[in-house]
């Protein structure tokens, strides 16, 4: 036995690579260094969540409270509105977005919704919204359908082109067409002023200053 453990070692002893290949026998442990595989990368994105109030100042007519909830994941939207076509109105839509750009970006939402209430109908819409430096020109419209009588379908647009010389404020120009209520013109011009506070944007617009009583349309958004 003493022989054959002495001509056991001189064999390993004579072999140089003997004990590297030892060396390279793995021994099963886990490195816990290796960076773990993200899921992060194959996984969509979570869902964003937006609600926002405007509150219509109306000369001589009914004031209003106009509420808007949207929500996105990639590349699906989802809106519900209230008070926007026309008063004690609701309408629910689904579109999908598309954007893209670096210096200069783009987001288009074609949409598609239904109408109902007081006002009832089909409508086919869109939300745009373009970046570039400072500025920012933001609109939205829908062509509503009435399916009750076809002579009241109408094109209703909101419009907004802002400059935002810090971060949290921004000041511009807005202009609407609407009937949800009376007014003399067709398309309504006026300016803009907002603050954003982490997640929260206020707004401030005037619309028809040259009247002895502009209209004035305060709003709060949140994104979640």
């Amino acid at each position: 036995m003493r022989f054959v453990a002495f001509v056991a070692a001189a064999a390993f002893l004579a072999d140089p690579d003997a004990m590297a290949r030892t060396a390279n026998v793995p021994d099963n442990t886990i490195n816990t260094d290796a960076p773990a595989a993200s899921t992060d990368v194959t996984s969509e994105r979570s869902w964003t969540l937006s609600v926002s109030a405007y509150t219509y100042i109306v000369p001589d007519d009914r004031d209003y409270v106009q509420p808007t909830i949207s929500a996105d994941r990639d590349w699906l939207h989802l809106e519900f509105r209230y008070n926007y076509e026309s008063l004690d109105t609701a309408s629910a839509w689904v579109g999908y977005n598309f954007s893209g750009g670096e210096d200069f970006t783009w987001e288009f939402t074609p949409m598609i919704g239904g109408v109902f209430g007081d006002t009832n109908g089909i409508a086919p819409g869109y939300k745009v919204t373009l970046d570039w430096w400072k500025l920012e020109f933001y609109t939205e419209g829908e062509f509503v359908l009435n399916t009750d009588e076809s002579s009241d379908s109408f094109f209703y647009s909101w419009s907004e082109l802002s400059l935002a010389p810090v971060e949290w404020f921004r000041f511009g120009l807005a202009a609407q067409r609407t009937r949800v209520y009376e007014a003399d013109r067709d398309v309504q011009l006026g300016v803009l002023a907002g603050f954003s506070i982490k997640s929260v944007d206020l707004s401030a617009y005037v619309f028809n200053l040259d009247e002895n009583k502009p209209t004035l349309v305060f709003s709060v958004g949140v994104t979640f």
